[in-house]
């Protein structure tokens, strides 16, 4: 026997609400009512659960009132590919418009299929935070809570987040994965609000296995978000799930960002995503030229450009990627070579906009002040190691962060010759190889002079 569920979902609609509807009632498929039982078809044993939890009674006294004897209600998982007990959704394959990634489902977002852990370009600036990524999306028992990954754009802390969405939803479809934006959770607060839903809304973001949160510094400055993302926050570390969280600066960075929240996000393991180097960028260009290939064909890349886009572009993973498919777009259309004019042509404008436009005095301050020794002593005649070796960091910096040759950087250091520059510049690389404390020195005035 089957049912006019059309007429029962829009009564369902005016008795919880637009809000509520749209999230819990429009997924299901009423399949038939057997033996007393009305069947239906719900996107994942999540959704199944919460309306049999939340609108069992409701859903049968209107199924009775249509004239069906019914006793209780069955839900069954959908065939279609979506991850049971989540609500990081993967995209439908059969869907017209394909894999849209951003897509809101639920309360989750679906996930897009590129950012997983085997497109992940592992190097020494993200290795940590891979491989924190990589034990949380283990699924075992939590050993840090919560994760917490941050760093500039483009540097991977989205695509880290996903492929752990990714990891549970292959791995384990039992439990309930939550994975949105800070701006939906905001989103979906200022609208339970409205709603006169808040229950309804602390019930779905409190019942999770992990919850997963980017862009947190989204949040920073709403006090009602705020007070909620604490009380969240607080119900699932006491409930022992897991949390991973990302942001563009560390915890105690974010300004505007409540001290009891910064506070608890550095309870757990905080990440920080270094700015890539060029031996990370120079593999990310090769392994997303083999991925190209597949859809445009074969395609030509002379000597050196790979090399050259890795020393060019190095601010934003997202750009770099997008100049290579820029490049292998075009040379498909034309039917030639990728050539270093063709990317001179094609890619002008990023290129311009890649410039370095940070000073040789500008750097020099900024290592004077980290390293507090006088301006002047870096540009004197002193060679003491506390002088000679910020003075040499600076002579590397100024030849990689900006356009000046090594003759000009050296007149900007008190008139010295180039060999001496180079000098200075080879042996901070010599170095840089077995010194983590220098590296880290290094790649923290990078992104000070960079910001």
């Amino acid at each position: 026997m089957t049912i006019s569920w059309a007429g029962i979902s829009d009564e369902l609609r005016r008795e919880v609400g637009e809000s509520n509807h749209k999230s819990w009632i429009e997924p299901l498929e009423c399949l038939a009512i057997e033996e007393g039982v009305a069947r239906f078809r719900a996107p994942s044993r999540f959704v199944g659960d919460w309306v049999k939890r939340n609108y069992h009674d409701q859903i049968l006294t209107l199924i009775r009132n249509s004239g069906n004897h019914v006793t209780r209600l069955d839900f069954v998982v959908s065939a279609a590919p979506v991850s049971g007990g989540t609500l990081a959704t993967r995209p439908k394959s059969d869907s017209p418009r394909g894999p849209a990634a951003g897509d809101d489902v639920l309360q989750g977002t679906v996930l897009d299929p590129k950012l997983s852990f085997d497109n992940f370009v592992v190097g020494k600036p993200n290795e940590l935070a891979h491989a924190a990524a990589r034990r949380v999306a283990e699924a075992g028992p939590v050993t840090f809570n919560p994760l917490f990954l941050y760093g500039g754009v483009g540097l991977g802390k989205t695509h880290l987040m996903q492929a752990i969405a990714w990891e549970l939803t292959e791995k384990r479809p039992d439990l309930q994965v939550l994975y949105l934006s800070a701006e939906k959770f905001m989103y979906r607060f200022v609208q339970a609000l409205r709603d006169r839903e808040i229950m309804d809304f602390k019930n779905i973001f409190r019942s999770v296995d992990v919850l997963m949160v980017d862009d947190v510094q989204f949040i920073a400055g709403k006090e009602s978000t705020q007070e909620e993302f604490f009380h969240t926050f607080n119900a699932l570390v006491d409930q022992n799930k897991q949390i991973v969280i990302s942001a563009d600066r560390a915890p105690g960075e974010i300004k505007d960002l409540e001290a009891r929240i910064s506070s608890r996000m550095q309870c757990g393991l905080v990440v920080d995503l270094h700015p890539t180097n060029y031996e990370l960028r120079l593999g990310i260009l090769q392994r997303k030229a083999a991925h190209f290939a597949q859809s445009y064909g074969s395609v030509t890349i002379g000597d050196g450009i790979f090399e050259f886009l890795a020393h060019r572009i190095s601010n934003n993973v997202r750009v770099l990627e997008g100049a290579l498919q820029r490049l292998f777009a075009f040379s498909s259309l034309i039917g030639q070579e990728i050539t270093m004019d063709m990317v001179q042509d094609c890619l002008s404008d990023i290129l311009r906009s890649s410039e370095r436009r940070v000073t040789v005095e500008e750097i020099q301050r900024k290592v004077a002040d980290h390293f507090n020794i006088r301006l002047s002593d870096m540009l004197g005649p002193k060679r003491t190691r506390t002088i000679a070796r910020p003075r040499q960091i600076a002579m590397y910096l100024s030849k990689e962060m900006t356009s000046r040759s090594l003759p000009e950087i050296g007149r900007r250091f008190g008139g010295r010759d180039h060999t001496t520059i180079l000098h200075g510049v080879r042996k901070v690389e010599e170095i840089r190889a077995v010194d983590s404390q220098l590296n880290e020195d290094l790649e923290l005035l990078r992104r000070l002079l960079e910001n």
